[in-house]
């Protein structure tokens, strides 16, 4: 963006001490759109003072952020709400210039290569092994505990560039391959724990008008691909002393993990340095408006 003597007034009053003048001079800076963020990280490399590249470098970020907010607001009115595309809008929260040409190029190898080992034949069991085996031993994905001090373990560009994800980003990962190949693999409600489930045929998606309780036919833990029964369940809903309500067996919607994976991926910044980013992270959440019912109604 050509700077002009307003950008020009502007740029020198960004190291002024009073809060309310930088508040009121970071709010015009914003007006001026993406399009000054080229002059701010010009005005960035020739600036010697480390809390005056500090508030550029959250303006910038404010900038892309703004961007973004738009982006999600876009992505929860479209018809159908993309789990790929959601995904990356998280990862963009952290990596603004985030190129997802290659992102996508991963996701359709992987497709390809499960695509080629499925068939109609195959029991639903047999499909999901074919799943985990080209996931977890081809690819070579690994399953990480949850740790918030790992934000990176939650966002897609890092999982498929490390090959590490923890269960919320494994099972993102498989959710999406499953969505793109008609396996139908949905994550549920289960408390603590982020799990999926495998549904069976004649399960109608669109009216959930039946007890999904009794319309899965087992379990997948994303860390690693692990089958689990309807008894390992109920062995752990017995452990945690919970009642499996119904609507802990719902299949959740993609507007819903993607709030989930936003919520949790918050922690990462419970910090006084970070806070903002909490802030800023639960403000997408609210954004999303979906109509799934809380944990534990039912």
């Amino acid at each position: 963006m050509e700077e002009n003597k307003e950008i020009s007034a502007l740029f020198h009053l960004i190291d002024d001490p009073d809060e309310e003048v930088f508040n009121v001079v970071s709010t015009r800076i914003i007006d001026f759109g993406k399009g000054i963020i080229p002059n701010l990280e010009n005005l960035w490399e020739n600036t010697i003072s480390e809390e005056v590249q500090e508030r550029i470098e959250l303006l910038i970020h404010r900038l892309h952020f703004r961007d973004l907010t738009e982006d999600v607001q876009q992505w929860n009115k479209n018809t159908h709400q993309d789990l790929l595309t959601g995904a990356l809008l998280v990862a963009r929260f952290q990596y603004p210039e985030l190129a997802t040409a290659q992102i996508y190029q991963e996701i359709e190898k992987l497709r390809r290569n499960i695509w080629l080992e499925l068939n109609s034949y195959l029991t639903p069991l047999e499909q999901v092994n074919v799943l985990t085996s080209i996931l977890y031993n081809y690819y070579n994905l690994r399953g990480t505990e949850i740790g918030y001090q790992h934000p990176e373990e939650f966002l897609i560009n890092k999982q498929l560039e490390t090959k590490r994800g923890n269960a919320i980003a494994n099972g993102i990962l498989y959710l999406i391959v499953s969505e793109l190949l008609d396996v139908p693999v949905r994550a549920i409600n289960i408390p603590r724990q982020f799990v999926l489930g495998y549904f069976k045929s004649d399960y109608d998606f669109s009216r959930h008008t039946e007890n999904p309780l009794y319309k899965t036919e087992f379990y997948i833990d994303p860390m690693s691909g692990q089958v689990f029964t309807h008894k390992d369940v109920d062995n752990y809903f017995k452990r945690i002393n919970v009642p499996p309500v119904a609507s802990y067996f719902k299949p959740l919607s993609n507007k819903r993990v993607v709030q989930y994976l936003l919520e949790e991926f918050s922690k990462c910044f419970d910090n006084d340095k970070d806070r903002y980013k909490q802030k800023e992270l639960m403000e997408l959440v609210s954004l999303i408006q979906d109509n799934e019912p809380e944990q534990g109604q039912a």
